[in-house]
């Protein structure tokens, strides 16, 4: 057995100084691992295209989620299934972070097993997804066997490239950011409960306190020009801008080596360095690995893009920008792997003035806010009042105003009366008007306005903005869609129009009001769908479009004539309406 000897002092030595390498059961447990999917992977066809691959980060399961991690979740999953709308294969990942001195002393204080703690948080999460019907086709967890390997796997390369050393560390850390702070990046503060004098991160405002120990280190200096270099490159990659230019001010003021390690005597709870039991692997390293693990890492030959890899988006808070773009950039560069292609990051949600924080109990519960306003409300609210570049302020009122002014009277309101028209059949005008070419609507004409100005194009800039990563603004356009569809239908107003004469054809003006309010709340619900998923297929049920016309490839004028016959009851008065009247208003 051969063994490398690490010049260390003080009682790391003795910890330290004779780790066996190349031979451990640990390292040929992968060997084996990697032999076996090489061979299972050659069995199988070429993989196809890369699909599109989107995550959020891994959630802390030391305390229960808020609405703030719902957030995270619907930006991500708007964005994946605007992918699958467009046609292109998708996958969703995200998951939970179990590892790491929160969890170990979280676990601790509730007087139970580490794994049992982490199998109820992560319990919670899953539940949480679901219930916000999150489309997500992973939900991975640091404590699962697949992305131990991985993260043990990544070590090795790490380490045989020379870019892991060991040596003593001294900082400011945060037991609740799992993280060292230099001292620019620290401040005193005092404490308003307690007044007792501490110091907190400038950054995120948790508690730091002085410690200094013997670990392994990450050599994430010798990266800085290679990140600016990509940053130089790829001057998109972060979004939104203000905080790329953030990013790139703090490379170029220079980068320290990285603790990439824990004395396993303080951090039980983790996955140990590989051949170094007294060692526990820094919880950051361990997490950023996810993306990957579920992505296939380690890959075999051929198979690299199967998973999805790299990842075309992550989607993150803002508190933890350094992490994902600046350490993980360079733990990827170090193992050879392409880098994402897209950081989209957000700001926070505030409640009484001051950022939602788990360790301080300002939350708001998001299961009681999907029970009381249900899925789809909570996502529109979240798309449109969601903060990607300044922090939002959550307020109940404001998602009942949105309900009752956008959901209820325009939305729902135009939905109700163009589908129960007593004198008119949407299905009629369909095939009456729908034939009609596109210079059949060149004419003058409110109608042809609306037709030429809003259906050709609001599709198509719609798409534009979701292609850019902007949710929210993409939101902001539907919602003037269905304002603006909803005014014309009122301005046009054909229940004056309809003529006496021939029950079931109330004239050609009343069928092209009909017919183009009916294809405006077509595209609304092909649109909507990312965001309310299960009030957009009511609406398409509602209108009788087929599932296979429920595509961005059908969202324009004219490519759908096969609708109009409801496949579900459309009701009378509120009983089967889209969005009826909030119960307190009835």
């Amino acid at each position: 057995m051969r063994t490398r000897v690490y010049n260390l002092t003080g009682p790391a030595v003795r910890r330290l100084h004779t780790v066996p390498i190349r031979t451990s059961p640990w390292l040929w447990r992968v060997r084996q691992a990697r032999t076996t999917h090489s061979r299972h992977a050659s069995t199988q066809s070429s993989p196809g295209p890369k699909p599109f691959y989107i995550t959020t980060p891994i959630f802390y399961v030391n305390a229960a989620p808020h609405v703030g991690h719902l957030y995270t979740m619907v930006l991500a999953d708007i964005l994946k299934r605007w992918r699958v709308l467009q046609g292109e294969k998708a996958l969703l990942c995200t998951g939970t972070d179990e590892h790491g001195l929160k969890v170990q002393q979280a676990s601790a204080k509730a007087g139970i097993d580490p794994k049992l703690f982490c199998d109820k948080g992560a319990a919670i999460f899953q539940d949480l997804a679901k219930k916000a019907l999150i489309t997500n086709d992973h939900f991975v967890r640091t404590t699962d066997r697949e992305h131990t390997d991985a993260v043990e796997y990544a070590w090795f390369l790490l380490k045989e490239k020379g870019y892991i050393y060991t040596g003593n560390h001294e900082g400011w850390y945060s037991v609740a950011d799992e993280a060292f702070y230099p001292e620019s990046a620290v401040q005193p503060f005092i404490d308003p409960p307690t007044g007792r004098k501490i110091m907190t991160a400038v950054e995120t405002g948790s508690e730091v306190e002085w410690s200094s120990e013997t670990n392994y280190h990450f050599r994430l200096s010798t990266f800085r020009d290679r990140l600016l270099d990509f940053y130089r490159a790829n001057p998109e990659w972060i979004a939104p801008e203000h905080r790329m230019k953030e990013v790139v001010q703090a490379v170029e003021s220079g980068l320290e080596d990285l603790s990439i390690s824990r004395p396993s005597e303080r951090l039980t709870w983790g996955i140990r360095v590989p051949e170094d039991p007294t060692q526990t692997i820094y919880v950051w390293l361990d997490a950023l690995m996810n993306y990957t693990t579920k992505a296939g890492y380690p890959w075999a030959p051929d198979r690299e893009h199967a998973g999805g890899w790299p990842a075309d988006c992550h989607v993150i808070g803002k508190d933890i920008v350094r992490f994902h773009c600046i350490y993980w950039p360079a733990f990827l560069m170090a193992l050879g792997l392409p880098l994402p292609k897209k950081i989209l990051t957000h700001a926070h949600w505030t409640l009484g003035g001051s950022k939602m924080s788990k360790s301080t109990g300002r939350v708001v519960d998001p299961f009681l806010a999907l029970d009381r306003f249900g899925p789809d409300v909570m996502r529109c609210y979240l798309a449109h009042d969601g903060g990607i570049q300044d922090d939002s302020k959550y307020d109940n009122i404001r998602i009942i105003a949105m309900y009752n002014k956008f959901l209820n009277q325009a939305l729902g309101n135009l939905a109700s009366r163009v589908t129960r028209g007593k004198k008119w059949s949407v299905r009629g005008a369909v095939e009456r008007i729908g034939p009609w070419t596109a210079e059949q609507w060149s004419h003058e004409g409110s109608g042809a306005r609306f037709y030429q100005n809003t259906l050709a194009k609001v599709p198509e800039q719609v798409a534009q903005t979701l292609n850019a990563y902007e949710p929210r603004k993409a939101l902001f356009l539907i919602a003037e869609f269905v304002r603006g569809s909803n005014q014309f239908f009122q301005m046009s107003a054909p229940w004056n129009k309809i003529l006496d004469f021939g029950p079931g054809k109330p004239g050609e003006e009343v069928d092209k009001i009909v017919y183009l309010a009916a294809e405006a709340l077509r595209m609304h619900g092909i649109l909507l769908s990312p965001y309310m998923p299960n009030k957009a297929k009511m609406l398409l049920d509602q209108l009788g479009v087929q599932e296979s016309r429920r595509t961005f490839e059908y969202c324009k004028p004219g490519c759908d004539l096969d609708y109009g016959n409801p496949m579900i009851d459309v009701g009378a008065k509120y009983q089967g309406a889209l969005f009826p009247p909030l119960p307190s208003e009835e």
